[in-house]
């Protein structure tokens, strides 16, 4: 039967096209991102999965109500194939995906799947339609074939992974608590690399610091008469370089091996040119090597922070707006690494590399409750870019790999 699965797999190369081009045209971005949620996106796959032959009362919908979407809810699907025994090998997908960015630099619609050889491209292709498509193939494989495997095989579409599950896996771990038992097997296809080659089973810590300058607004041409907190903040920008010193731990285990310390995002100041800005905020993104203290982190920067702004006048506040303590990693030999791996090293040819990532994927949610959970895909990396691609190559070639994990 397994061969058969794989035989089976090998030729749905235009069923693959067609549900990310259909997944692509439902602009999937959660309120968060200004979007209208993922109801459209679940009620399309639902029925996909039904024209499977899965029935509608077989199909478990978790809803988290959210009055933010036109809906009213987001929702959250599973479905579950038996095999010879009730542990299964979960695929956990996610439906939202991220708004497109400046359309300029899109070479054609982003809403649009294009197709060039191998190629898709559209906002979601690869994140993380890839995975949808990879799992529901597999479902597809085995309903068609009728097959029997050694483990029962599930399928669970979230919501929300983009800003951090909360309506998504959060909600549906503490709505249906027994859904994912504690030997399951899960696996996530929402990282990778390109050749198919490395399993996550650690990820870092994050802390989002928000910074808030103060200073003196006042005219453009008479500075000395103000505080000028766009000097300040960038001399604190600078300045916080200092936390690679202050915290220079290693773990080969990741990419990269240190703690990072990103200033990112921006918010606007002053309207016009000729305004002295009296108040400036900036963040910075901090993905913390494990067993580190996010309080002892924000608390360093606080210090670094107002050293650098003091030579300017200025004042500053630092605070946390997001903090994620890393949960203990997946085990190297745990079920769900050791199928992979196997599966790997006989359709591939491949050694497995277990790495930890500063990227955060749902993963986490689950290693909290003592879930074992592998992360891995073939993917072309290019995430949240414009001209978003993935590989229908690919896509079957792992879910090959999957199915071939549900044999002992």
């Amino acid at each position: 039967m397994r061969d058969q699965l794989l035989a089976y797999l090998e030729n749905q190369h235009d069923h693959v096209l067609e549900l990310q081009r259909g997944m692509t045209a439902i602009p999937a971005i959660g309120p968060d991102n200004q979007g209208d949620g993922e109801a459209q996106k679940a009620l399309f796959l639902r029925r996909e999965i039904m024209k499977l032959g899965i029935a509608a009362g077989e199909i478990i919908q978790i809803n988290a109500n959210d009055d933010r979407v036109s809906s009213g809810l987001r929702p959250n699907l599973a479905v579950r194939w038996p095999g010879k025994t009730p542990r299964t090998l979960w695929v956990i997908g996610h439906m939202d995906v991220v708004p497109p960015g400046d359309l300029a630099l899109w070479e054609s619609p982003p809403f649009e799947l294009r197709q060039d050889g191998d190629i898709i491209i559209g906002r979601g292709v690869e994140d993380n339609q890839q995975a949808i498509a990879c799992g529901m193939l597999v479902l597809r494989a085995l309903t068609q074939l009728k097959a029997e495997p050694d483990l029962s095989y599930g399928l669970l579409l979230v919501s929300d992974e983009e800003t951090h599950s909360q309506y998504g896996l959060r909600h549906v771990i503490e709505a249906a608590p027994d859904l994912v038992k504690p030997d399951d097997l899960v696996l996530i296809p929402d990282i990778g690399d390109p050749f198919g080659k490395e399993i996550e089973i650690a990820e870092k810590s994050c802390i989002w610091l928000k910074v808030t300058i103060t200073g003196k607004q006042c005219h453009a041409s008479r500075p000395d008469e103000g505080i000028n907190t766009l000097m300040a903040s960038s001399a604190a920008v600078l300045a916080l370089q200092e936390l690679y010193t202050a915290f220079p731990q290693r773990d080969e285990l990741f990419k990269p091996p240190h703690s990072t310390f990103a200033p990112s995002k921006k918010e606007a100041n002053v309207e016009n040119i000729n305004t002295i800005p009296g108040l400036d905020v900036f963040y910075v993104d901090c993905r913390v090597l494990p067993g580190l203290d996010l309080e002892q982190i924000a608390r360093k920067a606080e210090t670094i922070v107002t050293e650098a702004v003091k030579r300017h006048g200025a004042g500053a506040r630092v605070e946390a707006v997001y903090t994620e303590q890393a949960p203990a990693p997946t085990a190297m030999d745990s079920p769900v690494v050791r199928r992979l791996a196997r599966s790997l090293a006989k359709l591939r040819g491949l050694e497995a590399r277990p790495i930890g990532v500063g990227g955060q994927t749902v993963a986490a949610v689950l290693r909290a409750k003592g879930i074992p959970t592998a992360a891995w895909s073939t993917i072309i990396g290019n995430a949240h870019t414009p001209n978003e691609k993935s590989s229908l190559i690919n896509t079957i070639a792992d879910a090959k790999v999957v199915a071939d994990m549900l044999f002992d």
